[in-house]
């Protein structure tokens, strides 16, 4: 998918149908003079609705449409015939997809099952019929209740993307390459940061037909969480992992303190994904000897960590193993 094309956040007006006026009809037949009050109910007014389909990635088909209406229910008729219910709208959106009032940030909603329908605004109940106002006293009300008002706000969708594994970095930390090496993507992949602009799923093949899904989240720096770089545009993608595996290059001048800052930024951003499993990658290790090999592992004192070269394959099934192991621990 192109960066053009990947949208994970949009912002539309919704309105929803107003309910239907009930009818004050008084039944009137040759003979039957006196029949008394036959008003039938409103029709109940359209809701705007969101369905997951699992076969969209993005919002860009909700990018342009900035209004959305839904239509009004009919008044009901003679004979109690109720009013036929306005049409619904139905919104289609992709898995993972979050739903907030756009004024006071609530969230309202969300979309994480393949079909699952939930209303994002409903329409406006139908008016009873003066059928439901008769009574001993007032045999023939001439009456009717009328139909709800629609309903309407401004609403931000914001996709979070769902995947098992979420690679989490500083820009050319190798993220990119990684997932191309045990997945089928084709990320794009360059020599200069922040080639990654929009977060790339792969499906990783495991043994015995197993799989799990990986995304590759654009590079993160030190004070994204304040907007710097990239910003937290994307950190709120990495809410959905399971596991977070951190990439940090052999190369780094000090590996421990770049695992820390990557730490440090996703705490400040959301402090529950600290409470995520963890796993430590050291990338581009075909660059190292074994003398510099032994003295990196001295030096790595969180658990798990492994050393990999997406370049070689050094270490790439043994990762495999370990991500497995973390996603279905229990």
């Amino acid at each position: 998918m192109s960066e053009s094309n990947f949208v994970d956040y949009v912002k539309i007006f919704c309105r929803s149908g107003k309910g239907g006026s009930g009818s004050a009809h008084l039944r009137r037949e040759k003979y039957v003079p006196k029949g008394g009050p036959d008003g039938g109910d409103g029709g109940r007014g359209g809701h705007v609705i969101l369905r997951g389909n699992n076969q969209l990635w993005t919002l860009i088909h909700l990018k342009y449409r900035k209004h959305v209406f839904a239509g009004d229910g009919m008044p009901g008729s003679s004979s109690m015939k109720t009013g036929a219910e306005g049409k619904n709208v139905y919104l289609e959106v992709p898995l993972g997809t979050v739903a907030r009032n756009a004024e006071t940030g609530e969230q309202l909603l969300e979309i994480t099952d393949n079909g699952e329908e939930k209303i994002l605004l409903r329409g406006g109940r139908g008016g009873l019929g003066n059928v439901h106002f008769k009574s001993p006293v007032n045999q023939t009300p001439r009456y009717a209740q009328p139909g709800e008002p629609e309903k309407e706000d401004w609403f931000i969708l914001e996709l979070k993307v769902l995947a098992d594994v979420g690679l989490v970095g500083f820009p050319n930390a190798g993220k990119s390459t990684l997932l191309s090496v045990v997945s089928a993507a084709k990320p794009k992949i360059a020599d200069y940061p922040f080639t990654t602009l929009v977060p790339n799923l792969g499906i990783v093949a495991y043994r015995d037909h197993k799989s799990f899904i990986m995304a590759d989240i654009p590079g993160i720096i030190e004070g994204a969480h304040e907007g710097r770089g990239l910003g937290d545009r994307f950190l709120r993608h990495i809410e959905r992992n399971s596991v977070l595996l951190f990439l940090v290059p052999a190369d780094s001048r000090d590996i421990m303190n770049e695992y820390r800052v990557l730490l440090n930024e996703l705490g400040k951003y959301s402090p529950e994904l600290l409470d995520k499993k963890r796993v430590l990658a050291i990338s581009k290790s075909d660059l190292l000897d074994d003398e510099l090999m032994d003295e990196l592992r001295r030096e790595i004192d969180v658990t798990p960590y492994i050393l990999i070269s997406s370049f070689s394959g050094l270490g790439i099934e043994k990762l495999k193993d370990i991500l497995w192991d973390a996603l279905n621990e229990r």
